[in-house]
């Protein structure tokens, strides 16, 4: 089973955002790494976001993975 920490939550990925933001800030982190990380963030949401209009466009129910990436 996954570690909760681990696992590709939203809370777990705001958590990750901030704590890169935090991190460019004090200078732990490269411009770059920031730009990087948060892209891959938009590109995760992006997907999910897609995900949500083909459920809702052709009237089918939402991937239980999608649920778990929203609730938790």
């Amino acid at each position: 089973m996954k570690d909760e920490a681990a696992a590709l939550t939203a809370t777990n990925l705001k958590n990750a955002l901030w704590d890169t933001l935090q991190d460019l800030q004090a200078g732990v982190v490269q411009p770059g790494q920031g730009d990087a990380i948060a892209a891959q963030a938009r590109e995760i949401l992006r997907t999910v976001k897609v995900q949500l209009q083909v459920a809702n466009q052709t009237q089918r129910s939402v991937s239980l993975d999608v649920v778990n990436f929203a609730e938790k």
